[in-house]
């Protein structure tokens, strides 16, 4: 697994979901799965699917996420029911299979404290969603750090 450190930028139009963590796994992909019926309405958007995750103590059983799309530029006029979120900061980063996200969270977090990265526990765990050819899909995981 390649890991890196990126400063990055995400606009992003969705629909804020909340909930007990360990109900995340089934909520999280049917709430993106009503956004996307509504997908005509978000102008000039990516057609990269995004979720960005409240981040999680061990004191926290339920918490705030939002799923929706990447937009390329800021929007005059946001959806009735939809948010604006707009977020540049320093990440550590790694891409790989859906099915092993659980692998890829340890590897990461792992491989940032071996590098000597600070997580950012006040801002948003990025997930971007990548559709592969063979019907499976990958996803980009982007844990904010501080610099």
């Amino acid at each position: 697994m390649d890991c890196k450190k990126v400063k990055k930028i995400f606009r992003v139009v969705g629909i804020k979901g909340c909930g007990a963590y360990a109900n995340f796994g089934p909520e999280v992909p049917k709430l993106a799965q009503q956004f996307l019926t509504r997908l005509d309405e978000v102008e000039n958007h990516s057609g990269t699917e995004i979720a960005l995750f409240e981040p999680r103590d061990s004191n926290h059983l339920e918490g705030h996420y939002y799923v929706g799309l990447i937009v390329n530029e800021a929007l005059k006029e946001v959806p009735v029911g939809m948010d604006y979120i707009e977020t540049a900061q320093s990440y550590v980063t790694t891409r790989g299979r859906i099915i092993n996200i659980n692998n890829l969270h340890s590897h990461l977090l792992k491989w940032a404290d071996d590098q000597g990265y600070k997580r950012d526990l006040e801002s948003h765990i990025v997930e971007t969603y990548h559709p592969m050819e063979n019907g499976e899909e990958e996803v980009e995981i982007y844990l904010p750090i501080h610099i």
